[in-house]
C-alpha cells in the first residue's frame, strides 16, 4: 500500500491532478469494454479535463483508432524512454 501511495504522489505531483481525482477515475473504469468507442470517448474526455487539456475531435479519433486497433504500445513503447 505503500509504493501505490508513493506512486499516486508521484503521478499527482507531476501531473497537478489531485490523487483522490486518480483513484476515482482509476475506480470508474472498472468493467469497462475499452473496445467500445463510447467508453472510449469518456475516457478521454474525462482524462483531459481532469489534466486539462484539451483534446479535438481529430486527436480523439486518433486515440480510439490506436486503441481499437491494437497500435497503442508501440507508440508508448517510443515514448517511454
Amino acid at each position: 500500500m505503500r509504493n501505490q501511495d508513493q506512486f499516486l504522489d508521484k503521478v499527482s505531483s507531476k501531473t497537478h491532478v489531485k490523487k483522490e481525482d486518480i483513484l476515482s477515475l482509476a475506480s470508474s473504469l472498472q468493467n469497462k469494454d475499452f473496445k467500445d468507442e463510447t467508453n472510449l470517448r469518456e475516457l478521454i474526455s474525462s482524462v483531459s479535463k481532469l489534466a486539462g487539456k484539451h483534446v479535438t475531435h481529430e486527436q480523439e479519433d486518433k486515440i480510439i483508432s490506436m486503441v481499437l486497433n491494437n497500435d497503442l504500445s508501440s507508440k508508448v513503447d517510443k515514448m517511454v524512454p
